[in-house]
């Protein structure tokens, strides 16, 4: 890990969600070690390494998790929101005396203008194409090709979206205001 885990917690969690506000919260992180471009990160979001990249004009609301197990790349105007889970690490069944074996780390990525919804859950090795919307309370188990609906329990392609999308029509097709939960 890049420093001990109290004092990362100290700098990362508390300092930064308290103390700084969140438009200019990116740039503390970035003085941390993490590649964050400009972006607005709402407070109490737990980071457990700095091997993390937020593109530029992406938004991650309150209380989101982000493994430090391996790499998490977020893409360009991207909009997160509250309690979203980006989990790295997983492990190998073990045997019978523990059944939590072998650490696996695996890289999340989120491309570029995606939503993942309230309380989402993106699980180890993912990759959400470009241009997603993730459901509330989905959990993603597999990849998600670009410019879909996503939701349930795995998460599942529900809908095909438009590459590009009029203002007028974003509620219609998945979208919203980028802030919205």
């Amino acid at each position: 890990m890049w420093t001990r885990p109290a004092v990362r917690d100290l700098l990362s969690r508390t300092l930064a969600s308290s103390l700084i506000s969140a438009p200019r919260r990116w740039r503390y992180l970035a003085k941390l070690g993490m590649d964050v471009r400009r972006c607005t990160i709402e407070p109490a979001s737990y980071f457990g390494s700095r091997d993390v990249a937020i593109g530029p004009g992406s938004y991650i609301n309150r209380e989101c998790f982000f493994d430090g197990s391996a790499p998490i790349r977020i893409g360009r105007n991207c909009s997160l929101a509250m309690r979203v889970v980006v989990a790295t690490g997983t492990h190998r069944i073990g045997g019978g005396d523990r059944r939590s074996g072998e650490l696996l780390a695996r890289q999340v990525s989120i491309g570029d203008g995606c939503w993942v919804g309230a309380c989402v859950v993106l699980l180890p090795g993912v990759t959400v194409g470009e241009g997603c919307v993730i459901a509330a309370g989905s959990v993603v188990t597999e990849d998600c090709a670009p410019h879909g609906l996503y939701a349930g329990v795995p998460a599942r392609r529900v809908k095909d979206l438009p590459t590009s999308v009029a203002c007028d029509d974003a509620e219609e097709a998945g979208g919203g205001p980028p802030h919205d939960g």
